[in-house]
């Protein structure tokens, strides 16, 4: 065989062994799906200019920047397509595809629904009740409650909120008995509690809370912390706030998606939902230390007058959370069932975490509160 036949065979060869090692690493490559975008319509129960509609979005961000162009989630401010208190339903109907609220605001559909923020929860701060819900069995039960509602909504909790204020009131609060006959604003359980103490409540959604003190429909009110209550304009029409709360000591949000919208995602998309929601809870637990202690400076500055919630109003707070849920627990079995749970897992969590943490207050002083002065 001559040379030129040998070089033109060996030739041959290698053209068909890299054909082969491209046909191989084409197989190797994963199948990605190109599917079209999958745009979902959500509404916030928040006005667009509250720092929890920024939340929202920012959950949302999260979402279309690692679903690529496969999924987007546009968000609404609250009153777009429906009322605040109309979220849920609206989502189960598919008139919207998701939403972003709390679950205290479905109180209106089962009380138990409320137990997911209200009350001081067995001594839990909120990122407890979150481990609660996500390893404790209150996901279980949430989907038990909707289910029994035929509510057909995917839910998620994220995003442990701050200790939240007793609220705005036109003269300090130095007993529980001044609570007697003010007409109030709150929500879910915590409408219970200030009526067993002796408020008159209105629920008002978040918009309509400042044009209600301001018209002197309410006399006082609550909301949730110092960013929302500088932007909404509390400090515009009522001067003392008074700080810490068991009304709503453990909250947190609720990103609601439409089952059926949910469940025609591919397992990808689904996995980008999942941990978007882990990812938002904590960036937005991280920035709201940054910005709420920034506005709580911005507020003092602005001559606010922020007070210690005496202790005889926090005990007797507890005292009526006991009573009123007792009360619930007695007539609704999942109620108590959900309350039975709370209590099993703060038991055992809370002995854990107020055994091992230390008292960072006892630092902070250390470093920056002033010593008195001594009496001479």
């Amino acid at each position: 065989m001559s040379d030129t036949t040998t070089a033109a065979k060996r030739r041959g060869f290698l053209k068909t062994a890299a054909a082969g090692a491209v046909g191989s690493a084409a197989m190797a490559v994963p199948m990605v799906s190109m599917a079209q975008t999958t745009t979902f319509r959500f509404q916030s129960t928040w006005p667009a200019k509250d720092i929890f509609h920024e939340y929202a979005n920012d959950f949302a961000k999260k979402v279309n920047d690692m679903a690529g162009n496969r999924l987007k989630i546009e968000v609404l401010p609250s009153g777009s397509v429906v009322p605040a208190f109309q979220l849920l339903d609206a989502v189960n109907k598919g008139t919207l595809d998701g939403g972003h609220g709390v679950v205290a605001y479905h109180y209106g559909k089962a009380n138990s629904l409320a137990l997911w923020g209200s009350g001081p929860a067995f001594g839990m701060d909120p990122n407890m009740v979150l481990a609660w819900h996500n390893y404790g069995g209150g996901k279980a039960l949430l989907e038990e409650i909707y289910k029994s509602l035929n509510i057909d909504v995917v839910s998620f909790l994220y995003g442990p909120m701050p200790t939240q204020p007793l609220g705005w009131f036109k003269k300090p609060i130095a007993k529980a008995d001044d609570l007697k006959g003010l007409k109030f604003r709150t929500v879910g359980l915590s409408i219970d509690i200030f009526k067993e103490m002796g408020a008159a409540v209105n629920p008002l959604p978040g918009g309509e809370i400042v044009p209600a003190l301001d018209r002197g429909l309410i006399d006082a009110a609550e909301f949730n912390n110092a960013s929302s209550d500088r932007l909404l304009g509390f400090p515009d029409v009522v001067k003392n706030c008074m700080l810490q709360s068991f009304h709503q000591s453990g909250e947190q949000f609720e990103i609601l998606f439409n089952k059926a919208k949910y469940d025609a995602l591919p397992a990808e998309l689904k996995a980008v939902i999942d941990y978007s929601v882990q990812a938002a809870s904590a960036d937005m637990s991280w920035k709201a230390i940054q910005r709420n202690s920034q506005d709580y400076i911005e507020l003092k500055a602005a001559k606010i007058n922020f007070f210690k919630t005496p202790d005889s109003v926090l005990r007797a707070q507890l005292a009526a959370w006991d009573k009123v849920t007792g009360a619930k627990s007695a007539e609704q079995p999942l109620f108590k069932k959900v309350m039975d749970s709370q209590r099993a897992f703060a038991q055992r969590a809370g002995s854990w975490q107020n055994d091992y943490m230390v008292d960072f207050k006892m630092a902070w002083n250390h470093y920056f509160r002033k010593p008195a002065a001594k009496k001479t």
